[in-house]
């Protein structure tokens, strides 16, 4: 299994399918880096040489936001949102939808487990 910046690639995907294990590599930058250096898309992760290995991380290195360096500045770009105070900077700190979506229903995935409101039954009662 080849290490490449210290992530575990799978043996038996192809090359450009193994790169995108790396967080901040998707298919189409895992597709231009296998371009740019000459590696073939299809060859096993488990068949490239100890120099094909060097040169991916090298270039991931000097080239691409990856890993580490990548997720600290999301959590500084989401923190200058905060900072700043703006309508997406109130969502992430209220842990609410960012981008727009509904809240009524669904949202659950950033609301987190549903709580129960009491009282309602007591409107029904009202009403009969």
């Amino acid at each position: 299994m080849p290490r490449i910046l210290g992530v575990d690639v799978p043996n038996d995907k192809p090359t450009y399918i193994a790169l995108t294990y790396i967080y901040g590599v998707g298919r189409t930058t895992a597709i231009r880096i296998c371009q740019e250096l000459g590696i073939d898309l299809q060859k096993k992760a488990r068949e490239l040489s100890e120099d094909e290995i060097s040169r991916i991380s090298s270039y991931l290195d000097n080239e691409v936001l990856v890993e580490g360096q990548l997720r600290r500045r999301v959590q500084q770009d989401i923190a200058r949102l905060r900072d700043i105070r703006c309508y997406r900077g109130l969502r992430h700190r209220r842990g609410l939808p960012v981008r727009g979506q509904r809240t009524r229903t669904n949202a659950r995935t950033r609301k987190g487990v549903k709580k129960t409101v009491a009282g309602k039954k007591g409107v029904k009662d009202l009403r009969h």
